[in-house]
C-alpha cells in the first residue's frame, strides 16, 4: 500500500515537473523568438536612436511584450554591413541602412542615393513611398531581406574637412575623404573630385585625427552625434544626397512571427521613421550653431558646380531609366 502511495505521488510530481520544464523550454523559446536587437552605428544622441527607442515602446506597448525590443547604438553590433549580414542569415536583428548599400543587391533602389536625386526630404520620402519603389524594396526578400519602413530621414550629406575650404570641385583634387564602401557613394565622391576611402563610421574620428583621411561626407546629426566639429575646421554644404534610410530585417526572421506581430511592426516602423525625421528636421539648425560656436566654419555652396560634376555617373552606372521614373513621378 505504501508502496504503491508513493508510486503515485513520485509520478505526479515527475508529471508536475516535466510540464514545468516543457512550459519553461517553450516560454524561453518564445521569448527568443519573438525578440528583436535594432542596431545602428551613430550615437545616442542622434534622432535615428531616439527613433528605434520610440519604436521599441510602441511595438511592446501593442504586443503586449510579446515581442521585446532592444537598442543598440554605436556600432556595438558591428558595422552596417555586419549588421545586414547577421540579419541575412536569420538573426533577430534590425539595421538601420541606407540605399547604397542595398544597391548592391537590388541596383535601382540605388538611384535614391545617387547625387542631387532629390532636393528635399519632402522629395525623397514621397519617392520610398510610392508604389515603384516599394516594388523595387520588395525584390529584396529574395536575397533574405524585408524593409520594415524606407522613411527614416538622416539629413543632407555635405563634406566636412580637417583643414580644407571645398567650394568647388576643384577643391577636392587629391583630398581624401571617407565614404561607405558601396558603389554609388565611391564614385559620387570620386566624380565630386575627391579621392573615397572605405572606412566603418566608427573609425572617422581618428582617421581625421591621425590624418589617415581629410575630410569625410555626412550628415549633421551624425558629424555632430561622434563629435567630428572637434577635428574639422571647416563643413561644406553641398548637400550631395539626402539620407533617408530603410530599417531593415531578414526575410526569414520577419516569417516567423505570427502575422499580428508583423503587421504591427511594419506600421510601426513607418510611424518611429516620420518622428526621428521630425526630430532630425527639427535640430539641424541647432547642431550647426553648436558647432559653429565649437570652431568649426560652414561654408555655403554653389551646388551648380558639383551637379555638373556627378550629373555622368547617371550614364555611368546605369540608372537613366529610374532617374526619368522618378523625374516623371515627382513632375506629375
Amino acid at each position: 500500500m505504501f508502496n504503491r502511495k508513493f508510486f503515485v505521488i513520485a509520478s505526479l510530481f515527475l508529471c508536475v515537473v516535466g510540464f514545468w520544464l516543457i512550459s519553461s523550454a517553450t516560454v524561453a523559446e518564445c521569448a527568443d523568438k519573438y525578440a528583436l536587437r535594432i542596431a545602428h552605428v551613430v550615437s545616442t544622441s542622434d534622432p535615428m536612436h531616439e527613433g528605434a527607442l520610440w519604436l521599441k515602446k510602441r511595438v511592446e506597448e501593442l504586443t503586449n511584450g510579446g515581442l521585446q525590443i532592444t537598442v543598440y547604438p554605436d556600432g556595438q553590433l558591428g558595422g552596417t554591413d555586419d549588421q545586414l549580414e547577421q540579419a541575412r542569415v536569420g538573426a533577430n536583428v534590425a539595421s538601420i541602412a541606407d540605399a547604397a548599400r542595398l544597391a548592391e543587391i537590388v541596383r535601382s533602389i540605388g538611384v535614391l542615393d545617387m547625387p542631387y536625386m532629390t532636393n528635399s526630404y519632402e522629395e525623397a520620402r514621397k519617392v520610398v513611398m510610392s508604389d515603384f519603389f516599394k516594388e523595387w524594396t520588395k525584390q529584396l526578400e529574395e536575397h533574405g531581406y524585408k524593409v520594415l519602413a524606407f522613411n527614416w530621414y538622416q539629413g543632407a550629406r555635405h563634406v566636412a574637412t580637417r583643414n580644407i575650404p571645398v567650394k568647388i570641385p576643384a577643391d577636392l583634387k587629391g583630398v581624401k575623404i571617407r565614404t561607405t564602401g558601396s558603389r554609388v557613394w565611391q564614385a559620387t565622391v570620386r566624380a565630386m573630385g575627391a579621392s573615397p576611402v572605405s572606412l566603418e563610421w566608427a573609425e572617422v574620428y581618428p582617421g581625421l585625427q591621425q590624418g589617415v583621411i581629410d575630410g569625410c561626407e555626412a550628415q549633421y546629426p551624425a558629424i555632430y552625434g561622434a563629435r567630428l566639429y572637434e577635428v574639422v575646421k571647416y563643413i561644406s554644404e553641398t548637400g550631395h544626397f539626402h539620407l533617408l534610410s530603410p530599417l531593415v530585417v531578414g526575410i526569414n526572421w520577419f516569417n516567423s512571427l505570427p502575422q499580428d506581430y508583423q503587421n504591427i511592426l511594419m506600421e510601426v516602423a513607418a510611424e518611429a521613421g516620420d518622428y526621428a525625421s521630425q526630430l532630425t528636421l527639427k535640430r539641424i539648425d541647432d547642431y550647426k550653431s553648436e558647432m559653429v560656436n565649437s570652431g568649426v566654419t560652414i561654408l555655403e555652396v554653389d551646388t551648380t558646380h558639383f551637379r555638373e560634376a556627378t550629373a555622368p555617373l547617371y550614364e555611368e552606372l546605369g540608372y537613366t531609366e529610374e532617374r526619368k521614373i522618378i523625374n516623371d513621378f515627382l513632375n506629375q
